[in-house]
C-alpha cells in the first residue's frame, strides 16, 4: 500500500549534445563578433570630443537591446 501511495516523479530529459556544447560556443561568437562590430562603429565615427563615451555608450545600447530581445531565451 506504502508503494502505491508514493508519487513517482519522472526525470528531467538530459540536454542533447547541441545543446550542451554548440549554442553555447555560437552565442558566445555571435555576442563577441556583436561587440568587436559596435565597438569598431562607434570609433570609427568620431564626432569630436566625446572621448571614451561614445564607444562606451554604443557598447551599453548594443547589451541593453540583446538583453531586451533575447532575454526570454
Amino acid at each position: 500500500q506504502d508503494v502505491l501511495d508514493m508519487e513517482v516523479k519522472a526525470q528531467p530529459p538530459r540536454p542533447r549534445w547541441y545543446e550542451r556544447h554548440v549554442q553555447p560556443c555560437l552565442a558566445e561568437l555571435l555576442g563577441t563578433a556583436l561587440f568587436i562590430f559596435i565597438g569598431c562603429l562607434a570609433v570609427l565615427h568620431d564626432s569630436g570630443g566625446t572621448g571614451r563615451l561614445q564607444p562606451a555608450l554604443a557598447h551599453g545600447l548594443a547589451l541593453g537591446v540583446t538583453v531586451a530581445v533575447l532575454g526570454n531565451i
